[in-house]
């Protein structure tokens, strides 16, 4: 028999704070998407929860599931207690996730492809054209380039969190090389082996399908008149953070995972490097930075990316996904027009606001921020994985005289927001649950006909008590996110005849190494492990854009 203080309700002590609670309403009163996990969890001794823990910690060890942390590598934290979204919830996030994509999308299509001219958003007075021209990432290197099908963004993941309200609310975009989806899949299959009972009894939506999804869209892709696209995924590197993510994604998807030195550009077209001589490629996914893309154009001290890039992509001979220059849309100053852009592209109101935002490069609105600074949250515009952020109820008077310089030497920088409290989840702290603060980065992927949302998405979660930064580069973890199927709604999807199945093939490097490779070899460490990391999982693990 278990000794008294292992048979202790999981709940004792559980407080629903002043934050929207995911699960509960009030004390031991779960709401509907929760009752099977409430009742399940209610049923459950502390000792039987931990021992499953553990079995959740083991198997991402020996999958290797891994992110840097410290510039230490550390098995990433995945929570016992799931995330739980409605059917009716996941509609309304789904619907709005695909609106802001559509309307971004828009964006960066007026930005880009009129050359010479100026865009109608800037035209109409909707957004100034000095914060466009003004963004670390808007590109003049690619203006009038225009994808062969028109998607620009191919992958986006944006961020949301849940107010004391319950209202879903935007907290970024990610539209550059936004990560974190290997970790829904990863996620969903600890999950599945630990807690088969759940799966077997639940209407779980699945989330294995996102490899096909993605693929499909980079096929779509390609230059007009490729038959049989050759696809391949752009890595940095082993050195970088999310170099996991890259080498899952690629076996998934059943196509080569390159690094810059595998390809080369020659007249106008990329070439792969293969034992078999050099062959022809028409879709890059690429996991590398702009400023690392093509040192003709960016930074020309890059070894991580291939001379003439760009150039091939304005001849029209391979696509980039996704494209350079999409950065200008996650801007921070930018999103906080994004409603009334969605209004000016597609005449529809949001059906997902954002959070209340100040711009800082407005004299009213930083007078206001500069006297309030101790409530708000002030993020730097172009930052990510919560680097940069500073929460002012937290923070000390000499950090807060720090900021206070920051933004009135640079006031376009910075962007400033009440504090919001972020929905909490039971989470499974020191053998017992506790309320944690949790945001959540759906993915969609755009194939040029529609956008699609993979059911659930990211959920990461403060593990410190009271911690609103989330990424897992300030300690975080993450959660399975189960989205629960409508009633007669098929748990999977028949995948079409005409789709070519996807087959895992043999990562290629360089087939010959030198005292030059050496060097290079170097050189990309540095750069990988500099620039591009750490991870920003709240956002999520990170390429050096847009992290988690």
């Amino acid at each position: 028999m278990e000794p008294a203080a292992e048979q202790t309700s999981l709940f004792e002590g559980y407080e629903v704070a002043e934050a929207w609670d995911e699960m509960l309403m009030g004390p031991a009163t779960p709401r509907t998407p929760y009752r099977a996990v409430h009742h399940t969890l209610a049923a459950m001794t502390s000792t039987a929860m931990s021992e499953r823990a553990d079995q959740l910690a083991r198997n991402y060890l020996d999958q290797g599931v891994t992110f840097d942390y410290s510039g230490e590598e550390h098995p990433f934290p995945l929570d016992a207690v799931p995330r739980v979204l409605s059917a009716h919830e996941w509609e309304i996030i789904e619907a709005g996730v695909a609106q802001r994509v559509t309307a971004l999308e828009a964006l960066l299509d007026d930005i880009y492809s009129r050359e010479g001219e100026i865009p109608r958003a800037v035209h109409e007075g909707v957004v100034p054209w000095r914060l466009i021209a003004s963004s670390k990432h808007y590109h003049r290197a690619v203006m009038g380039i225009r994808p062969t099908n028109g998607v620009r963004v191919h992958v986006s993941g944006i961020d949301l969190i849940r107010d004391e309200n319950g209202t879903f609310r935007v907290l970024e975009d990610n539209v550059r090389v936004p990560s974190g989806v290997s970790y829904v899949i990863a996620n969903r299959r600890a999950m599945a082996n630990v807690f088969p009972e759940a799966f077997s009894t639940m209407r779980i939506r699945p989330v294995h399908d996102y490899p096909r999804m993605l693929l499909r869209a980079l096929r779509a892709a390609a230059p007009d008149g490729t038959k049989d696209p050759t696809v391949v995924v752009l890595t940095p590197g082993v050195y970088n953070s999310a170099y996991f993510e890259h080498a899952l994604l690629a076996r998934m998807m059943g196509v080569e995972l390159v690094e810059g030195r595998d390809l080369v550009s020659s007249g106008g077209q990329v070439r792969m490097r293969t034992t078999k001589g050099d062959r022809p490629v028409d879709v890059i996914y690429r996991r590398v930075d702009d400023d690392f893309l093509d040192p003709v154009h960016f930074r020309g001290d890059s070894v991580l990316g291939v001379a003439g890039l760009v150039s091939a992509v304005r001849a029209g001979r391979v696509t980039l996904a996704n494209a350079v220059g999409n950065g200008v849309a996650d801007d921070k100053l930018i999103y906080s027009y994004l409603p009334d852009l969605v209004r000016f592209y597609l005449d529809e109101d949001p059906i997902l606001p954002n959070v209340d935002t100040y711009r800082c490069n407005e004299p009213q609105a930083l007078a206001h921020v500069l006297g309030h600074l101790d409530e708000m949250v002030v993020k730097p515009v172009d930052g990510s994985g919560g680097k940069g952020l500073v929460v002012g109820s937290a923070a000390d008077g000499a950090t807060l005289d720090r900021l206070r310089a920051q933004l009135q030497e640079d006031p376009r920088g910075w962007i400033a927001q009440p504090v919001v409290q972020l929905s909490t989840v039971p989470t499974l702290i020191d053998g017992r649950l506790r309320a944690r603060h949790v945001d959540l980065r759906p993915f969609a992927v755009n194939d040029g006909d529609r956008i699609q949302v993979l059911p659930g998405g990211l959920t990461r979660v403060a593990l410190l008590e009271g911690q609103l930064v989330v990424n897992s580069s300030q300690g975080g973890g993450s959660k399975d996110t189960w989205v629960l199927s409508a009633h007669g709604r098929p748990l999977t999807r028949a995948h079409a005849a005409s789709e070519p199945e996807t087959r895992e093939v043999v990562v290629m490097t360089a087939p010959t190494s030198s005292p030059e490779d050496a060097m290079r070899s170097q050189q990309q460490q540095q750069q990988q492990t500099g620039r591009l990391s750490p991870p920003d999982l709240a956002r999520t693990p990170d390429e050096g854009s847009d992290g988690c």
